[in-house]
């Protein structure tokens, strides 16, 4: 083959909307695929990008028409919802299996824009690039016309997210400021509102929240049991989070002088039993539901070994360093601090290990009755 005209929906709108699986290989099946998606969201730019290939298709096949050396494909290629590493790798993984099947020697790239158009150096990487087309949706330039693509734009839920969120924030909390006449005091809290805000979407702990909430919908429909044990470890947690809270403020009132360093042992002593607690169950949980589904169990036997044995060293680590602070009294078990924490390490590592053996031990066949004669 001579060029393949690729098309790219890097957050895979053809899968989410449409419920089309890519690649895509060849005229007919794209023309199906883009209008599977237009009668499903006819807004969609992917849409325009997919018929833009097409429409550059046939002009090249019409221009070379006479041309016998000329074989043009067009191909499209779905990444994933969660635009990032994990779309480009499955980018990466079609296009491999792409350029195997059809050996094309180059490529031209059709985009709707500069998000679609990041994959260029991965495509590039693989094959040579002559051109890349970029699909513009031509738009009535009037007022009507602007509003109503701010007003869809502000619909999608990444830009609400991202942008909604954060001004809610900080109107609340000035509107609270001074209803309680104390305006001053909006901006150290506004300041912070935002900074945890943007703590919880830059360390990705909005991702993990979601898939917490998605797996106990899972759970919930599946009838499976990590749904009550979903809902232990809640409790627990808070629980945990309680008792934590509850040891800084004792810490805090002691006769000692105590910096931030010993608040934070303090809370991570008294509350990590509690996660712990919490982490096994969840995982418990996933193991019951595994053997009942008749699942391969495998790595999964380790993870409450490894939460037990993380939890050790916190408690053991937090301990120590209170006690040398004179935060304590004394440690539980040895009370020479040295062996108190060579065997609570010593111990930590011994539950791993045993996790990890337990977790690679080959299962078991079940042995076949032999036929009586």
């Amino acid at each position: 083959m001579h060029t393949l005209i690729i098309c790219i929906d890097r957050d895979n709108d053809l899968g989410e909307k449409a419920g089309v699986q890519s690649p895509i290989i060849g005229r007919t099946a794209n023309i199906d695929a883009a209008v599977k998606l237009a009668s499903i969201d006819p807004e969609d730019s992917d849409t325009n990008t997919i018929f833009g290939g097409i429409n550059l298709y046939d002009r090249l096949i019409l221009e070379n028409n006479d041309s016998e050396d000329i074989d043009i494909e067009i191909v499209s290629i779905a990444g994933d919802k969660k635009v990032g590493i994990a779309s480009d790798k499955k980018i990466s993984e079609q296009l491999d299996k792409i350029l195997s099947q059809l050996k094309p020697q180059n490529a031209i790239l059709v985009s709707d824009g500069a998000e679609d158009e990041s994959v260029l150096p991965i495509i590039q990487s693989r094959i040579k690039v002559d051109a890349v087309h970029r699909i513009i949706v031509k738009q009535h330039e009037n007022l009507e016309s602007t509003y109503y693509i701010i007003k869809k734009a502000f619909n999608d839920p990444k830009i609400s997210h991202t942008f909604f969120v954060p001004i809610g924030l900080v109107f609340l909390i000035y509107a609270i400021s001074l209803y309680y006449g104390s305006p001053g005091v909006a901006v150290m809290a506004i300041t912070a509102a935002i900074g945890i805000y943007m703590l919880y979407r830059g360390t990705g702990l909005d991702d993990i929240i979601d898939g917490f909430i998605t797996s106990m919908n899972n759970s919930l429909h599946g009838g499976k049991i990590t749904f009550v044990m979903y809902l232990a470890a809640i409790i627990l947690s808070l629980i945990g989070t309680v008792r934590g809270g509850i040891e800084i403020w004792d810490y805090y009132n002691q006769e000692i002088q105590v910096g931030y360093l010993i608040l934070l042992m303090g809370f991570i002593n008294a509350s990590i039993g509690w996660y712990v607690l919490a982490g096994v169950l969840i995982n418990t949980g996933n193991i019951i539901d595994r053997y009942l589904a008749k699942e391969k169990i495998g790595r999964y036997w380790s993870h409450p070994f490894f939460i037990i044995a993380g939890g050790m060293l916190f408690w053991a680590g937090s301990t120590y360093i209170l006690v040398i602070s004179a935060a304590l009294g004394r440690f539980p078990i040895f009370n020479n601090g040295r062996e108190f924490l060579i065997s609570s390490v010593t111990l930590a590592v011994l539950i791993a290990v045993i996790g990890a053996w337990i977790s690679t031990r080959p299962t078991r066949k079940p042995r076949q009755m032999k036929n009586r004669m």
